[in-house]
């Protein structure tokens, strides 16, 4: 597999073809979803979409923001209130205010085309394409257009993972597909529209505008950290399979410099001189979430080198690792766990001392018959 850096000839983004959409948006009322990750080259410089769009005289109404917020820097789930822009006085409607995840039949009044232009990093658990398909069921609901600004996948050159069970869906799983899609925004929004999986099997009148100069084959590097924990490329490739702690009493260094890039817990049985067979020994005190506030023993992944986590892709070896060194048994997870692994057999088969080539067997042929479903909807090459 041969991974192309992004360098070598510059992605163009669907944001930056304003000749594909401008004319389109002519006389049009716009809604923008988007955060601080919607940004575009702009000479020398960059620019927001907002800005880009106010610049050409697209008449924006309203802004909808997802989780953490429009400017990027609320925790993970944490509650964001509405509030107006201060630098264009355009209304910002926060989809993570804590009353609804939707938005109401008067924001649906103040557009007619919705625009999402979001830097999603392609995981099943990973919100904002929850928000954009949200918005798209209201589209179609309300008969408004909807329009897709893509993005590149920095793990689109993969796919992995169990499938969600449609019995576990929730705020972190919202479709049938596997923990790594591989798809971006785009091609995801194609297929949730052709696989009818709105509400109502209703499909929205979409366009998507495609990148330029891109394959799944394309290492993109992200320009600004899409979310406050994600702050660098070898957390977005460690963070398909360290997220699973979320669901257990490990920390995954929340509060510390290193967010999911280490891994521990206070009772973590590890000998404190010798490196993990994952990475050196670490001791921290994270001053978020689990385990706040108490010194912890782990793994330090924060060592590895891209490429080795790129090699490794998803991977149940951490959490196996730290189950062992617990030694919890069904203590070690929390009801959370099946709503991110997305099946109930991982947990079963980790209790029952299954290997992990044991547990990746139960999900291969699932995996295969995503792949060939998706295959319609993919807008660049594989």
């Amino acid at each position: 597999m041969i991974l192309l850096d992004v360098n070598a000839t510059r992605v163009t983004l669907g944001a930056e073809q304003t000749e594909q959409y401008l004319p389109a948006l002519s006389g049009k009322r716009v809604a923008l979803l988007s955060n601080h990750t919607g940004i575009v080259i702009q000479g020398s410089d960059t620019i927001h979409t907002l800005d880009l769009l106010l610049q050409h005289g697209v008449d924006v109404t309203a802004i909808f923001s997802p989780e953490h917020g429009f400017r990027g820097t609320a925790r993970e789930g944490e509650r964001v209130a509405s509030s107006i822009d201060e630098k264009t006085g355009i209304p910002i409607l926060s989809l993570y205010d804590g009353n609804s995840k939707r938005p109401s039949k008067e924001a649906m009044q103040t557009f007619d085309v919705l625009i999402t232009d979001i830097q999603d990093v392609g995981l099943r658990f990973y919100t904002y394409y929850i928000t954009m398909l949200r918005l798209m069921d209201a589209c179609a609901h309300e008969g408004k257009q909807f329009v897709v600004f893509d993005r590149p996948n920095p793990n689109g050159w993969y796919v992995d993972g169990p499938i969600l069970d449609m019995k576990h869906k929730s705020g972190v799983g919202a479709l049938p597909i596997p923990v790594v899609h591989g798809m971006t925004l785009g091609e995801l929004a194609l297929m949730i529209n052709g696989e009818y999986w709105l509400s109502d099997s209703l499909q929205v009148d979409l366009t998507v505008i495609p990148c330029k100069h891109y394959t799944h084959q394309t290492l993109y590097r992200l320009p600004v950290a899409p979310s406050p924990n994600l702050r660098n490329m070898l957390s977005i490739y460690l963070y398909p399979s360290v997220c699973l702690f979320e669901a257990t009493p490990v920390s995954l260094g929340r509060g510390t410099d290193k967010p999911f890039l280490c891994y521990g817990h206070p009772n973590f049985n590890a000998p404190r001189t010798e490196a993990s067979v994952y990475g050196p020994v670490i001791t921290f005190t994270p001053d978020q979430s689990t385990q706040k506030g108490r010194i912890c023993d782990g793994v330090d992944l924060s060592t590895m080198t891209e490429e080795e986590a790129r090699k490794v892709g998803f991977s149940l070896r951490y959490l196996l690792d730290a189950y062992k060194h617990l030694n919890m048994d069904n203590y070690f997870f929390r009801p959370f766990f099946e709503l991110l692994v997305g099946q109930d057999y991982v947990r079963k088969m980790i209790i029952q001392g299954k290997t992990e080539e044991d547990i990746r067997t139960c999900w291969q042929e699932d995996m295969a018959n995503f792949k060939k479903q998706r295959r319609p909807y993919l807008l660049y090459e594989e």
